[in-house]
Order: structure tokens, then sequence, then C-alpha cells
């Protein structure tokens, strides 16, 4: 199963390595990213494949969490859900 991750929030330090490490510790495998700073906002896309039997629902509660946690905006959404809102 793949999925698209997004993270947006003010800049600081260890956003990457959080998400990062999240990801790992959720069986993710990071295949694609970018990122970068806008005018002090820190802006980040991923393409990462997950184990088939991952529960996406969890996984999505526990990117938002993690969110939170760090003061940032963290989603994710199964790749087919993602390109069909962006093909509209």
């Amino acid at each position: 199963m793949n999925a698209v991750v997004t993270v947006v929030g003010k800049d600081k330090t260890g956003i990457i390595a959080r998400v990062a490490t999240a990801l790992y510790e959720q069986g993710a495998n990071i295949e694609d990213i970018s990122q970068t700073i806008m005018q002090g906002y820190f802006t980040m896309i991923m393409m990462v494949a997950m184990p088939d039997q991952t529960d996406f629902s969890a996984f999505q509660q526990k990117m938002g969490a993690l969110g939170e946690e760090i003061g940032v905006s963290v989603k994710a959404q199964h790749t087919e859900m993602f390109s069909a809102m962006h093909n509209l």
C-alpha cells in the first residue's frame, strides 16, 4: 500500500527526524520526498510504501497525533485518494 504524507507548520529543529522516525516505527519506507521552507514555514511531502497489513486508519491517527505533539500538521492519505482529489 502506498501513501502520501504531508507536513506543514512553522519551521523548527527536528521535524524531519521525528516524522522519519515515526514512519520507520510504522514500517513505512520513504520512496520520494520533497521539502522546503517558505517564509518561515516548513513544508514536506513524501511518497511512502506501507506494509500491506497496515491499519491505515490507525496510521493516520498516529501521524496526526505526532503532528499535534511537535506543533505541525501531519496528514496521511492513500495515494489513490490523493490522486483523485487533485484530478478534479
